[in-house]
């Protein structure tokens, strides 16, 4: 990134305060909702695809540790609403990825190779339909587990690919993990899934862009530390407005997968 002008590496600042609030706020959309805009300033994904997923890999352990720290605290004080359940839904978290570690492994390995296009197409249509019904809070739960665990494939196999099959993965998590749950098991999730792509980006030699990190690590927590408080309050809320919420996320996250269509 070395020859971009000032005010380029000031949107680049801009954009990773705005991805780790997206991050942290919402649980997902980190990368999908600032990668466009990152591609409109230097269109070179395998810079930035790096620098996204040690951020998510950084982010998320570390939000999943502290909220373990605090509910352990909140639990033997007596003063927690869900003494019984963690923050983590690890029984759903295994189920699923005994469904979607092969599918994932092909995108990874490239073993399947499915039009990009198309595949974006697919699933952000997809999810476009999941957004609406939690927009005017009537949410789609799927009554097949065969459905289910189609949306759990194709979203890892994406993933695999590329880094933007969460919002498949999230339109069926949110129908089976509480909302208090959900955004923690998902970091666990991202956090597995992104180290296998991680490793493949090592064994491919693909440079970590490290350096940058010393500069927008900084910027990625600004908007981290945001986005805490604006999960605690949907979280705290009304759970109409935290599907809500959701589901804007949701149609923003598709809106802007379809952008980068275009934009490639």
């Amino acid at each position: 990134m070395a020859e971009l002008q000032i005010y380029q590496y000031v949107l680049i600042a801009l954009i990773f305060v705005w991805s780790g609030f997206v991050r942290s706020g919402l649980g997902f959309g980190g990368a999908v909702m600032s990668l466009p805009f990152l591609l409109l300033i230097d269109n070179r994904p395998l810079v930035y695809l790096p620098i996204i997923a040690v951020h998510l890999l950084f982010f998320s352990s570390l939000t999943v540790w502290k909220n373990y720290k605090k509910h352990h605290h909140e639990r033997l004080s007596g003063n927690s609403k869900n003494p019984n359940e963690g923050t983590i839904d690890w029984s759903y978290l295994k189920k699923s990825m005994k469904v979607m570690i092969i599918p994932k492994l092909i995108g990874v390995a490239g073993l399947l190779t499915i039009p990009a296009a198309v595949m974006t197409g697919i699933i952000f249509t997809i999810v476009s339909v999941y957004s609406v019904t939690y927009i005017v809070n009537k949410p789609f739960k799927s009554n097949s587990r065969l459905l289910d665990n189609f949306f759990l494939v194709l979203g890892a196999y994406i993933s695999g690919t590329s880094l933007i099959g969460a919002p498949l993965i999230i339109a069926v998590f949110a129908t089976h993990v509480a909302k208090h749950q959900l955004r923690d098991t998902l970091f666990v999730l991202w956090f597995i899934l992104v180290v296998i792509k991680m490793a493949a980006f090592l064994i491919a030699g693909v440079d970590l862009q490290l350096a940058q990190h010393l500069w927008l690590l900084p910027c990625a927590t600004v908007g981290h530390l945001i986005g805490l408080r604006f999960h605690q309050k949907i979280i705290d809320g009304d759970p109409k407005i935290f599907y809500r919420v959701l589901g804007i996320g949701l149609l923003s996250v598709s809106l802007m997968g379809i952008v980068t269509l275009f934009i490639k």
